[in-house]
């Protein structure tokens, strides 16, 4: 199924958010992604910036120019934003002041922000579409029956 105009749309913007997100790892705001990782994380705080950096780089290189590939990049780029998640809570449990969340009511309303990414990675490359249509039984009444 071909994407509509919004769903690539959709789909660039995210590109370049992870694309602008990595380089800024990187460079210009390290310290505050820094306040993200989670103390019982066992590798270098900065490691992991660095490391996250890079594959959100490749990630939104990833779903700017795979094309043909979008419904399993659409999947990894969602497993990434699950696995990045404890990082928003840690910074709210550890009251980490980054990026302008000052206060824990900001680090709250951040919070539903995650799966609002998630569910327009997998709606904006069709993974969702597709998990949705895969196939099914035709004859329902075998599905249910007894042996």
């Amino acid at each position: 199924m071909k994407p509509t105009k919004t769903q690539t749309i959709v789909r660039v913007i995210l590109g370049l958010f992870l694309v602008f997100a990595g380089i800024s790892h990187l460079t210009f705001q390290r310290t505050e992604f820094l306040a993200q990782v989670p103390n019982w994380v066992p590798i270098d705080a900065d490691l992991v910036v660095i490391l996250s950096g890079i594959v959100e780089i490749v990630l939104g290189a990833s779903l700017l120019f795979l094309q043909a590939q979008q419904i399993m990049v659409g999947w990894i780029v969602a497993l990434f934003f699950v696995a990045i998640f404890p990082g928003n809570i840690a910074q709210l449990i550890n009251q980490q002041d980054a990026f302008g969340l000052n206060s824990d009511l900001l680090r709250w309303i951040r919070l539903p922000f995650q799966p609002l990414l998630i569910g327009l990675v997998l709606w904006s490359t069709g993974a969702w579409a597709r998990w949705r249509n895969r196939s099914k039984p035709k004859n329902y009444y075998y599905m249910f029956s007894p042996l």
